[in-house]
């Protein structure tokens, strides 16, 4: 395998899937195969997983196992691909949504203020606008709305000015053409943590990260068995608060729709772990990737069911 991340909360993450050795799960974040590794070790020989990624650079890291699939694509076509290898209804979902370090570290990806690079951060390098795309093409108010939605950057208007008013002298190709662009506006002291907003916003952006969540959360409610198990680890407050919306209402806007005869809540999914697991001290000592991580445990009750019907 190449030099991926260390999984974050391994055990508590395929612990949550409560796999069942002859079932069928899906590991939607491949990565470096650390997570798949642990489901495959306990799957029995009629057990399946398919192991998604849009980064071509995963597919190095596939196991010789006749029990794993690998899909080069992004999870967004999970049912589609679900149907495609004639698995039928799933018994566990994966998602660990964080960005590899494999991506932060490799300085051509443009991931990473690290490294002066062209500003590419696509995940999927095949397809799509690049970051440097993004800051030359988006109109200022455009620029503005993304940093201050998927960044929460303070004061993204000036932001966006002052990257319009930069790239009318020179093109943003570079990491390095894009910090004196922003300049002005990167506060002392805190420069890393302003820097990481901002590139967590165009990274969204580029990726389309947001709307390929809610797609995944919806597809889930579909593509599981009753019983089946959704575990997602998120690293940020946008991707936590749209799952835990989902998981408790059943849409990511977190709009609790009740049933008209029975007045319960109707859900899709009921939590397994009623307060959020965080990695303990120990990993993020030895891990510092896994310090914001959050882990959300769900079941499948039944589509449409409310707690007071099947009461």
């Amino acid at each position: 395998m190449s030099e991926y991340h260390v999984p974050v909360l391994l055990q508590e993450s395929v612990d949550g899937l409560n796999i069942r050795p002859d079932g069928v799960y899906l590991d939607l974040t491949f990565g470096g195969g650390g997570h798949s590794a642990e489901i495959l070790r306990r799957l029995g020989s009629g057990g399946k997983l398919l192991g998604f990624d849009q980064d071509e650079d995963a597919g190095r890291n596939v196991p010789e196992d006749g029990r794993f699939v690998f899909v080069n694509h992004n999870f967004r076509y999970m049912r589609n691909f679900i149907r495609y290898h004639g698995c039928g209804a799933v018994d566990g979902i994966l998602a660990d949504l964080g960005v590899s370090s494999h991506e932060f570290d490799e300085a051509e990806r443009g991931f990473s203020f690290r490294f002066d690079a062209e500003l590419d951060m696509r995940m999927n390098r095949r397809k799509g606008l690049t970051a440097r795309e993004v800051l030359n093409g988006y109109e200022g108010e455009r620029l503005a709305a993304l940093f201050r939605e998927y960044g929460e950057v303070e004061q993204a208007g000036r932001l966006a000015d002052c990257v319009v008013r930069a790239r009318g002298v020179k093109e943003i190709r570079t990491s390095e053409d894009f910090y004196r662009a922003m300049e002005p506006c990167v506060p002392r002291g805190k420069e890393k943590k302003y820097l990481a907003k901002v590139y967590q916003a165009l990274r969204i952006e580029v990726n389309g990260e947001l709307d390929a969540l809610k797609e995944m959360l919806a597809q889930a409610s579909e593509v599981l068995g009753v019983g089946g198990r959704l575990v997602v680890i998120t690293y940020h407050s946008l991707e936590d608060r749209i799952v835990k919306n989902f998981l408790r209402t059943g849409n990511v806007e977190g709009k609790e729709e009740r049933d008209e005869v029975y007045g319960g809540v109707w859900r899709v999914f009921e939590a397994v772990n009623r307060k959020v697991i965080v990695p303990g001290e120990a990993e993020v000592a030895a891990n510092p990737r896994a310090r914001s991580a959050k882990l959300r445990i769900a079941e499948k009750t039944g589509e449409g069911e409310s707690k007071e019907r099947r009461r």
